[in-house]
């Protein structure tokens, strides 16, 4: 799971194993030579195929005999293209020896508490450690560095006219505006728009009878720009229609950068949301989007990404 999610962020996620072999621990008897299998065969280049071979196999190997593991470790190291005799001397050298038994003198003296143990960024993590939960986590930890550490400056001329032109593979959604009545959200889209920052986004949760949801590069519902921003309500403005823009947000005066569009009328949402907008054109395409609706840890099929976003002023 850890090498998937180290090859999805090549750039972003770098996997670290340390040796923690749990030498005095009832029930880990194998621990210590196990770690020396993996030593000795890093002697010839080919830990890291020991160190799989050792994970994929544990559920065989636990449970036989300390002599019959012995014969088993000779046997794949013989597959793995280890010279035997080369490897049977290391694996019992004093030198490697020492080195596994340092290792866990190391971990005690550090604090683990036992295997498995994940540290992130050197943070003790006790959540979920599933695929999904771990992606969404790597997702926001990478989002961190494109975050902004204040509300953007003004970059929109309140008595002109904005429209916003959403591309997706199969066309065109066109937005436009209301600067006179949403002037902190509209500038706040366009600057990030401008900034890339919607370019390769997931239109992360859509609800087919309600809203198509977006804005979070890092496509868990979960991530904002770095910042936050008070709710513009304006009662000439309401959810009465299909393709109202607003911002999304988890409660009252924390909007940052993603939105939604609805599908059909939402009273409900009225003096809640801040409405900054309407589609002109293109529904057809918002609703033809995948159905999606993502919860911490879940693995979902991959969403529709909003390919790049065009600011047109007038």
């Amino acid at each position: 799971m850890l090498a998937q999610l180290e090859e999805e962020y090549p750039q972003d996620l770098r996997v670290i194993y340390r040796d923690f072999p749990l030498l005095t621990n009832p029930g880990h008897e194998k621990a210590g030579l196990a770690a020396q299998a993996s030593h000795a065969a890093a002697v010839q280049d080919k830990f890291w195929d020991m160190h799989t071979l050792l994970f994929t196999e544990q559920s065989y190997w636990s449970s036989l005999e300390m002599d019959e593991f012995e014969r088993w470790l000779v046997a794949e190291a013989t597959n793995l293209g280890i010279d035997e005799t080369q490897f049977l001397e290391d694996i019992q050298s004093e030198a490697i020896i020492e080195k596994v038994e340092q290792a866990f003198i190391d971990g005690e003296k550090t604090g683990l508490p036992g295997t498995p143990f994940l540290l992130i960024n050197g943070q003790i993590y006790t959540g979920p450690a599933d695929y999904g939960s771990l992606k969404q986590i790597i997702s926001l930890i990478s989002l961190g560095a494109r975050q902004f550490t204040n509300c953007p400056p003004q970059v929109i001329d309140l008595s002109k006219e904005y429209l916003a032109f959403l591309k997706f593979k199969k066309g065109e959604v066109v937005i436009q505006f209301y600067p006179q009545q949403a002037p902190i959200a509209v500038n706040n889209f366009i600057f990030l728009a401008q900034e890339g920052w919607f370019t390769g986004n997931t239109f992360h949760r859509v609800l087919p009878e309600y809203f198509a949801e977006s804005g979070d590069p890092s496509g868990t519902g979960q991530g904002n720009p770095g910042y936050f921003f008070k709710n513009e309500i304006d009662p000439s403005l309401s959810f009465d229609r299909p393709g109202v823009v607003a911002m999304k947000n988890l409660a009252p005066d924390t909007n940052g950068s993603q939105f939604f569009i609805t599908y059909a009328a939402e009273p409900s949402y009225d003096g809640k949301y801040t409405i900054f907008g309407q589609v002109l054109s293109g529904m057809e395409i918002l609703k033809e989007l995948t159905p999606r609706d993502p919860q911490f840890g879940e693995v979902l099929p991959p969403g529709d990404q909003l390919l790049g976003v065009t600011i047109e002023e007038r």
